[in-house]
């Protein structure tokens, strides 16, 4: 085998959830390009049709599921739906994901629970339903996406930073489980990226400069900056690579 082969995902099947836009777009975009099968999945019916269409129109292979990550029994059938597609996922990556921004003393409950079911509770349901797949199968990989807040605790976000918190453990524990089962188990941190999600962040002139300023490079990521680390974990190449944090920060942790 080459080195070049040794990061190939070339047919390989791949479920993005979260990929209606932003980070999960840009990976679903990535692993097409790549060659890989992938199926978009998105909170709503429909959601991933401009990402489906993109990824045809580069001539790729493309599919579309739909749940809403907040509820389990629509997550549930989503995974089996991802599942008939093509017999099998190869690569499950755990993407989509919730924010809301409110003083911890003022912090809406429901509020809390909502950002624990589709940023946690979902991605351990996925994992445990693909996963089960990928024991039967002999191999599998599964791509988490934490956060810059699965270190730290941020303000305003303590439900998002509960969940990335926990989203880093259940991928060392998974791994941890299904490692001598040939299913590599890891996750993607990344770190202040231009998105839906940090908008407010980006609207917010003293909070942008500050961020900004901690970043070595001076900038926001870009989502498509994200692909080469996802394909890298998708591939042969990470096959000693196990319940790792990968950040992918612009240098944000080292400062």
């Amino acid at each position: 085998m080459s080195t070049f082969d040794l990061f190939s995902v070339t047919d390989k099947v791949v479920l993005v959830t979260g990929a209606s836009r932003g980070i999960g777009k840009a990976l679903a975009v990535g692993f097409a390009k790549a060659g890989a099968k992938v199926i978009c999945a998105a909170s709503r019916e429909g959601g991933t049709a401009e990402t489906e269409a993109e990824i045809k129109a580069l001539g790729g292979t493309a599919a579309g599921v739909f749940a809403d990550l907040s509820d389990h029994q629509a997550v549930e059938k989503m995974a089996n739906d991802a599942l008939a597609i093509f017999g099998k996922i190869d690569v499950l990556v755990n993407n989509g994901g919730t924010i809301a921004r409110y003083p911890a003393a003022e912090f809406p409950f429901a509020e809390f629970q909502k950002v624990i079911d589709v940023n946690l509770n979902s991605l351990f349901l996925l994992s445990q339903i693909v996963g089960k797949s990928m024991l039967a199968q002999g191999f599998g990989k599964i791509i988490n996406t934490a956060s810059m807040l699965s270190y730290t605790g941020g303000l305003t976000v303590p439900a998002y930073t509960a969940s990335k918190h926990a989203v880093a453990g259940v991928t060392k524990a998974l791994a941890n489980e299904w490692a001598s089962q040939n299913i590599q188990v890891n996750a993607i941190a990344p770190g202040y990226f231009a998105t839906d999600n940090t908008q407010a962040l980006r609207d917010n002139p003293e909070r942008n400069q500050e961020i900004k300023k901690r970043i070595p490079s001076g900038e926001w990521g870009q989502p498509e900056q994200l692909v080469g680390a996802a394909i890298f974990l998708a591939s042969e190449a990470s096959n000693y690579v196990n319940g790792h944090i990968l950040a992918v920060d612009g240098g944000w942790l080292a400062r």
